[in-house]
């Protein structure tokens, strides 16, 4: 299957076999000391260290559901009347089908994919970069892109990578990707990184965006026995990036998200006190209105939220 797909979900080799992913697990770290794969949070790819990407077709069918619930919380942190940026990724791609429903919304893109998904949004203005096609992904790159980009400003920037460490920051194994979503970066007020929680921990070729430049990581609820990821997650907060879990939509009785108003995605802020490191060069007021930033807690709660953090 990895062969074939050049990666593949536990979730999806455990359905497939018949059996626990437990034992799926265990069947993988056996393949990867024989060099035959490489294993990642929640999966296995094909080996190549640092210099290998997957494709569309591969990353589409890695942690879907986790995907779904990630895109759902971060299109409620979008305002009607906002412009924004949306790089590409699958992430960003599931982002941009629930972003057709927000009013007087403009989103630049480099992505034909998330044009795509807005395509038919009559009330959501598509500004598309220039550049070079770039088939993997079915994104916009090079110097043609970058330059379409200057002299841009916008509330924010929705980003995805192939990983995300807090020593770090976010990072593709692409350098003509990693270039364009520096771009990106530069043009936003305030950057929000969508990954799930295989993302964190890897590290891959080319940096995009430096730790302290994210503003909010939105990610899903790790497994318990994920504790690199537990481990990057608390990194991540004691840099003063905000973290917002995505959780089961309230009234279900799902777990990974206190619960909010009904209809809206179940989510969980977290964020220690303290200055951030650095901020987007070249900050300036936002073009239209932005949401006040979430996650700002009282002494009391943020200590209890941390705390849950650590036992994670």
């Amino acid at each position: 299957m990895v062969r074939a797909n050049g990666a593949v979900s536990l979730r999806e080799l455990a359905r497939v076999v018949q059996t626990s992913e437990v034992t799926v697990r265990r069947d993988v770290r056996a393949l990867e000391a024989e060099g035959l794969l490489d294993r990642r949070h929640g999966g296995a790819v094909l080996p190549g260290g640092f210099t290998r990407e997957s494709g569309f077709p591969q990353k589409s069918h890695l942690a879907t559901a986790e995907k779904t619930a990630i895109a759902d919380l971060a299109a409620s942190f979008v305002e009607e009347g906002e412009a924004i940026v949306v790089g590409a990724g699958t992430t960003t791609q599931e982002l941009a089908r629930r972003l057709a429903r927000v009013p007087g919304l403009t989103v630049v893109t480099n992505s034909l994919l998330v044009a795509q998904a807005l395509a038919h949004a009559n009330r959501v203005e598509v500004v598309m970069t220039g550049g070079t096609l770039r088939g993997s992904n079915y994104a916009l790159v090079g110097s043609g892109a970058e330059q379409s980009l200057q002299g841009l400003r916008v509330s924010r920037a929705f980003l995805s990578g192939s990983g995300l460490t807090a020593e770090r920051g976010l990072s593709t194994s692409n350098m003509l990707s990693a270039s364009v979503d520096r771009a990106l970066v530069q043009a936003a007020a305030e950057v929000v990184v969508l990954a799930d929680h295989t993302k964190l921990g890897t590290d891959t070729m080319f940096q995009t965006v430096p730790t302290d430049v994210i503003t909010r990581l939105v990610t899903d609820e790790p497994p318990a026995h994920d504790d690199r990821a537990g481990t990057e997650l608390q990194a991540l907060a004691d840099q003063g990036v905000q973290i917002s879990v995505a959780g089961a939509v309230a009234g279900t009785g799902g777990a990974g998200g206190d619960a909010v108003q009904a209809g809206r995605p179940a989510r969980r802020d977290s964020a220690l006190p303290g200055p951030r490191r650095g901020h987007v060069p070249g900050g300036a007021p936002q073009l239209r209105s932005a949401s006040t930033v979430l996650g700002e807690q009282p002494p009391g709660e943020r200590a209890a939220r941390v705390a849950d953090l650590r036992r994670r």
